[in-house]
């Protein structure tokens, strides 16, 4: 009788929930929402097709600057459905296998994120440490080669975690924390033994945040090595200057994740608002600031840009 009363109760569809304390589907809390996004896709979009379109920026460092906009991408895109729909058309219902479909894609792309920021801290040690062979060094294969074992092992690393959750009966609360599924959250839901999702996904941050934070570390300690052995002042910081963008980038990316991670870990206690704000400004902050960042400190992506827009009026 236990057996079927659980089963009777197993959910099927879980609740997204919106910002507490303000009411979903109100147009007020939508237009930020939509505004952020906005400016998130065509920011990363337009960095995007001007590299591409344009062949002087064909080299590495422009290159990783492309990967990090497809992954920055790929994070807006997968939230946006279920956020807008939840703040637009107060729709908050979702089958559990869209979730774990929509946690897949978000996680995926943010371990992305963190693997080419890693390649970009490495891009920047090799112009800094042996400027002379940069291109030699990074070649357009390599560069391939390096963002498709980011992208293998991304998908490689959270194919477990959706399946194992899958396996798990649904049978406590229905109602997520956020308006879009994440693994921390979807973990509490489920009324059995969790212990192999929690192993696996703390193996998973452990091989992908906590191995591309180290080595980003250890990549700037060599660059500051390097730096600081040169004999020019202004060499010096010329070549600091060429680092400050990917510093911005990697502080945007692992403060917020730092925040979340504090928060759903030791502030269990702490306003919901909290909770909501913290993970909106890790997933949406990054992709908005990381474009204007980079078209502001580096030249070369304004003029090529001035370049795209100069042709396109002449067609």
């Amino acid at each position: 009788m236990e057996l079927l009363s659980n089963r009777s109760s197993l959910h099927s569809t879980l609740i997204l929930a919106g910002i507490p304390g303000l009411q979903a589907g109100n147009i007020g809390v939508s237009i930020p929402f939509c505004f952020a996004y906005a400016v998130a896709v065509l920011g990363n979009g337009v960095v995007l097709l001007v590299i591409v379109k344009d062949q002087s920026l064909h080299k590495p460092m422009y290159l990783f600057l492309c990967m990090l906009a497809v992954s920055e991408l790929g994070v807006s895109l997968s939230t946006l459905p279920t956020v807008l729909s939840v703040f637009l058309f107060d729709a908050r219902e979702i089958g559990l296998d869209a979730c774990l479909s929509q946690m897949f894609f978000i996680h995926c792309f943010s371990i992305m994120d963190s693997g080419v920021l890693w390649a970009m801290a490495l891009d920047r040690f090799i112009a800094i440490y042996n400027p002379l062979q940069y291109t030699t060094i990074l070649t357009n294969l390599r560069i391939i080669l390096l963002g498709s074992g980011i992208a293998m092992r991304s998908v490689f690393l959270m194919t477990p975690l959706p399946l194992l959750l899958r396996r798990l009966p649904f049978c406590r609360s229905n109602v997520l924390a956020h308006p879009y599924c994440l693994h921390p959250n979807l973990i509490q839901l489920p009324c059995a033994d969790t212990t192999i999702n929690n192993q696996t996904g703390l193996f998973v941050v452990l091989s992908t945040f906590g191995l591309d934070s180290l080595c980003i570390v250890l990549s700037y300690v060599m660059i500051l090595k390097t730096v600081l052995s040169m004999a020019s002042k202004e060499g010096r910081l010329k070549a600091l200057n060429t680092c400050i963008s990917h510093i911005c980038a990697v502080m945007l990316y692992y403060t917020p994740m730092i925040g979340v991670s504090m928060v759903h870990r030791f502030g269990r206690h702490n306003s919901p608002m909290l909770h909501s704000l913290m993970a909106n400004i890790y997933l949406l902050v990054p992709p908005i600031l990381n474009p204007i960042i980079y078209s502001i400190k580096t030249k070369e992506i304004r003029k090529a840009f001035g370049r795209f827009l100069s042709q396109q009026r002449l067609i």
